[in-house]
């Protein structure tokens, strides 16, 4: 073979002993296209699914640590990490490429830790939780606030996993108009069929992939938008979800020489969910209760600390704070008056900024509006055979109070 030509044969190789040794991965891993480029430092990947291959990477890396880097690579793009930077990066306004790195370390730490092992191996240089000391299994957006670059970071600054990983385009992607592409359609079809497999065989995969696999038959609804508006005009009003911090000295220090001001930082909400665990309830909704916990947690930042969850049927029950969603256990079964719910919410302290009813509407509600932005998500009625009330099939409870933001949990889009 010539010198500085791509090893097909070889790269070919790996991707096999990659399907081998992860098929539930299999379909993600053969719709990948690769491309053979001399600008990629080792492989990367572009949104639209797209391999990045340098041909001198492929010639020096064993066939075993070429199969961990195609997982490694296809990871990025079933998770959505180029999409969830690029919401990262509006919502924070990091859009530089030192920003960029971080958020492609942060990725790296989300998928290494269940990547390699049981028949890959874990090539040189990949970087995992332990690497920077810190714990395993947390997402993307959790591992940002938790490092920062710096001297123990300048081992990684030639970490590029391409606009698949962050977000940000580069100089070698061929674009949405480039060749052998895959489609918005032809992407979740993939991740689909992917996340079908995985679920298929539960036992043998990682607890990051069934999680990931979860979310993914459950798409985001609409209700989350409305979500997202709704905490962003909670926060809105003057003196809401504000703070001074002196990590981010005012502008208006250049005036003052030898004195530093602080600038007004604007916080993430506290919210406080509110979930409906009464005997009208049933498993399937509360599973989609817990999904929707996970959401409101993203749709704060990934902040855990700033949600609170309360169980409540005719008596309100402190889950919060959050470690994780699939760790909640909902209690109740009984009647149902979420009114006892937001009474309890709204004595915490510090008082929650938005408060959150996951519930089927079969209960009284408070007759005073609350001092903060509510909405209440409702469950699905009428479908298999289900009525609003066992004993009275046609009666149909009066809807949310007016001060309410109502909407259908998994309504149409």
């Amino acid at each position: 073979m010539t010198a500085g030509t791509l090893d097909s044969e070889k790269l070919f190789a790996a991707r096999l002993h990659a399907a081998r040794a992860r098929p539930y991965l299999a379909t993600a891993l053969f719709a990948l296209h690769p491309v053979e480029s001399r600008q990629v430092p080792t492989m990367a990947v572009d949104r639209h699914w797209r391999c990045y291959v340098s041909p001198a990477f492929v010639a020096r890396t064993p066939v075993e640590e070429l199969a961990g880097v195609w997982v490694h690579e296809v990871s990025h793009l079933l998770r959505d990490h180029h999409g969830r930077s690029d919401r990262v990066a509006g919502e924070s306004g990091l859009t530089g490429r030192g920003d960029r790195l971080r958020m492609n370390i942060a990725a790296d730490l989300e998928i290494n830790d269940d990547v390699f092992g049981d028949g890959l191996a874990r090539p040189e240089g990949a970087v995992e939780p332990a690497t920077l000391g810190l714990p395993e299994g947390e997402l993307m957006e959790d591992y940002l606030r938790l490092f920062r670059l710096g001297p123990y970071t300048q081992g990684l600054v030639w970490l590029d996993c391409g606009s698949g990983a962050d977000g940000l385009e580069r100089a070698w992607d061929l674009g949405p108009g480039g060749a052998n592409g895959l489609t918005e359609q032809e992407r979740d079809a993939v991740r689909f069929r992917v996340a079908q497999g995985i679920t298929g065989r539960p036992g043998s995969v990682p607890q990051g992939w069934r999680r990931w696999a979860e979310e993914a038959f459950h798409p985001p609804q609409p209700w989350r938008e409305l979500l997202g508006a709704a905490i962003r005009a909670a926060v809105s009003g003057p003196g809401a979800g504000e703070d001074y911090t002196y990590g981010r000295p005012s502008r208006r220090s250049a005036c003052l020489p030898g004195v530093v001001l602080p600038s007004l930082r604007r916080r993430p909400p506290r919210v406080a969910v509110i979930v409906d665990t009464s005997g009208s309830v049933s498993d399937a909704e509360l599973g989609t209760a817990l999904l929707e916990v996970a959401a409101i947690v993203a749709a704060v930042g990934g902040r855990r600390e700033l949600v609170s969850v309360l169980s409540c049927d005719a008596a309100a029950r402190v889950v919060g704070p959050l470690c994780r969603a699939e760790g909640i256990t909902l209690v109740g079964g009984g009647g149902t008056d979420l009114r006892r719910g937001f009474a309890r919410a709204l004595r915490a302290r510090p008082a929650p900024d938005v408060v959150v009813a996951l519930t089927d509407g079969q209960t009284p509600w408070p007759q005073v509006r609350p001092p903060c932005r509510t909405v209440v998500g409702l469950f699905p009625r009428g479908r298999a055979g289900r009525s609003w009330d066992e004993d009275d099939p046609d009666r149909v409870p009066d809807g949310p109070p007016s001060w309410a933001r109502a909407v259908d949990l998994g309504g149409p889009p």
